[in-house]
Parts: structure tokens; C-alpha cells; sequence
């Protein structure tokens, strides 16, 4: 009941702090670059419904400044000789991988509670969905982003609307990063800056490095895993491989030009939980980028391709997505004519 309590509290706290887009812009009170930001917003709000068939409702047309740099923190957990995450189950949104608290103080007594025999790992979130169940608002942790990273982040959350499978954090999310990134695509070819589609095109090759280097040690930590033997011995190995990978990264620094981005990552002391957080948002969406280009680009067909594998039970989803993995490999090799 307190979990629920706080929930309770810190929507209504959004709530009572939220106002219209257009009374902040015509604010003279309001930053110049606030309002800049919020005429963008409407743009992109615009756009993700007439160009990308999201929905079209009140949500991102109001705007609230929560005074600190998150709205929620996520708590993610696994044991400690295993990369799967641990569920947490909610009335409305079903069981999901993570645990999120408004305010940091509250995440953190969360994780030292669950810390005994498991990693743990605490990570900011700068926006959510609360799935249509109500209007979510544009809010100061995210505003000042970045033109893609704004735009980004709206297509991400409007994508929970569409289709939201209760238990599958991880169909949930690779859903969503599959749309946000076609979004983002379509946004930055008919508004975007020469500097736009540098920044995505660079950011989305580090972003592949990047998961394929947790991809990796995933891959080799749950073999050492599945070997089993003395706790002592494993706990060896398993920091082996975690020394090994942050040596890995810093070889990516290098063929990067010495973009450090990630730092912040690998500073948190990379554990069993850490990996699952980057999983849950990027395990299957090679699948789903391989579905919407065998609709032709066509998103309402890849929607309703989508909402139709959603009402399928979990095995038969992910047997279908798993068919997408040697399309995607032969895509990947094939030759740049064929492109």
C-alpha cells in the first residue's frame, strides 16, 4: 500500500503543477528558450499523429516543471548469477521488470532493501506513459533536450498507447524504440538540420556499439551461469568478465573519435541488472524494424500486425519475433546494391 501510496502522490503532484503549452508560451514570465522548446513540442506532437499515425489526444499539450532532474527512479534487480530481470506486478500496468519511485530517496531504500543476494541498479527516468489512462504532460526533465532526443522521447511514450502487453516489458519496449527510431527517420527527413541527421546517424551507430558490447557479455555471463559451480568461483569469473567489458568500451572510445556518452554507464559499476535494463529496451527490436519493413513502412499496418501479435500468449509472440532474427541476419549481410 505505500508503493501505491507514492504513486498516487507523485501523479497527482504532476497534476497540480501541469499547465497548457500555449498559456507558457504566451507567458512573458517564461524563458525564451522554454517557449522555443514547447513550439517545438507542438510540432512534433502534430507530427507524430498526422505523419506516424499515433494518437492523436491531449497528451504533450501541457506543461509541467517538476523541479528535479527525473520524473521517476527505476529500480531493476536480477539475482546474482543471472542476467534475467525480476518482475514486479501492478494492477494496472501488469507485471513489468522494473520498480519506479518519484522521488530518488525512496528508490535507493528500495534497492538496499533488495541488494541482499541480488544486483541491483538505480537509473533516472526522464519521462513514462501512463498508457492512455490519462494525459501525459511535457515536463522539465526533458524539455531542454536535444531537438532529436525531445522528439525521440515523445514517439517513444505515444508508442506505450498504441499497443501495451501486460507481463512483456521487454515486447513493450523494443516496440517502442522500433517506432521512435522509424519516427525520428521520417521527423529529421522533412525538418530536421544537416546537424540533425549527423547527430541521429552518429548517435544511432554508437548506440548499436554500444549494444552489442552488452549483448555480448550478456551472452557469455549467462554461459558461465548456466555452467553453475562454487559461489566463490563464479563471483570470479562473473567480475572477469565485467573488467573485460569495460575494456572492451574503452577500445569503442577510440574507433568513436573519444565520445565519452556512456561514461556514466560503465561508472555505475556494471552488474547482472545494469545489463538487463539495456535488454529490456533492445532485445527485440530488430524484429520489430524487420516486421515494419516487411509492411513497407507502412506504421498502421505494422500496427495492427502488432496489436494482432499482442493478443497472442507470450510463447507464440515470441516465436514469431524470433522468426525475424535470420531475416534481419541475411539483411545485414546483405550487398550495399541491394541497400
Amino acid at each position: 500500500m505505500g508503493y501505491y501510496a507514492q504513486s498516487i502522490r507523485g501523479q497527482l503532484d504532476i497534476w497540480r503543477r501541469e499547465r497548457p503549452i500555449p498559456e507558457v508560451i504566451s507567458d512573458a514570465a517564461s524563458p525564451p528558450a522554454l517557449r522555443e522548446k514547447l513550439a517545438l513540442v507542438l510540432k512534433v506532437r502534430a507530427f507524430a499523429s498526422s505523419d506516424l499515425g499515433l494518437p492523436q489526444n491531449q497528451s504533450y499539450q501541457r506543461y509541467a516543471d517538476l523541479q528535479r532532474p527525473f520524473v521517476v527512479w527505476n529500480v531493476f534487480a536480477t539475482p546474482e548469477f543471472s542476467t534475467r530481470p525480476v518482475q514486479w506486478c501492478f494492477v494496472m500496468a501488469g507485471c513489468v521488470s522494473y520498480r519506479g519511485y518519484f522521488a530518488k530517496a525512496d528508490a535507493d531504500a528500495f534497492a538496499a532493501e533488495a541488494a541482499s543476494g541480488q544486483d541491483v541498479y538505480v537509473g533516472g527516468v526522464p519521462a513514462y506513459s501512463t498508457l492512455g489512462w490519462f494525459a501525459d504532460p511535457v515536463l522539465n526533465t526533458f524539455v531542454n533536450s536535444a531537438p532529436v532526443t525531445l522528439a525521440r522521447i515523445i514517439f517513444h511514450e505515444l508508442s506505450h498507447q498504441v499497443v501495451y502487453v501486460k507481463d512483456d516489458s521487454v515486447f513493450n519496449e523494443s516496440f517502442a524504440v522500433a517506432v521512435e527510431r522509424e519516427g525520428l527517420r521520417r521527423w529529421i527527413a522533412l525538418h530536421g538540420t544537416p546537424q540533425d541527421r549527423e547527430l541521429f546517424e552518429k548517435s544511432q551507430a554508437r548506440r548499436a556499439d554500444f549494444v552489442g558490447l552488452v549483448q555480448t557479455y550478456r551472452t557469455r555471463l549467462n554461459t558461465l551461469y548456466k555452467q553453475g559451480g562454487a559461489p566463490a568461483v563464479m563471483r570470479a569469473s562473473k567480475q572477469r568478465h565485467f573488467d573485460e567489458m569495460q575494456r572492451d568500451y574503452e577500445k569503442l572510445k577510440i574507433s568513436w573519435g573519444g565520445f565519452a556518452g556512456y561514461d556514466r554507464w560503465f561508472a555505475q559499476q556494471p552488474n547482472n541488472a545494469l545489463l538487463a535494463s539495456v535488454a529490456i529496451y533492445t532485445q527485440r527490436v530488430p524484429a520489430f524494424e524487420a516486421m515494419l519493413r516487411e509492411q513497407g513502412g507502412d506504421l498502421p499496418k505494422f500496427f495492427d500486425v502488432v496489436k494482432a501479435l499482442a493478443r497472442q500468449d507470450r510463447a507464440a509472440r515470441d516465436a514469431v519475433l524470433r522468426g525475424y532474427t535470420p531475416k534481419v541476419a541475411a539483411e545485414m549481410v546483405a550487398p550495399a546494391s541491394a541497400l
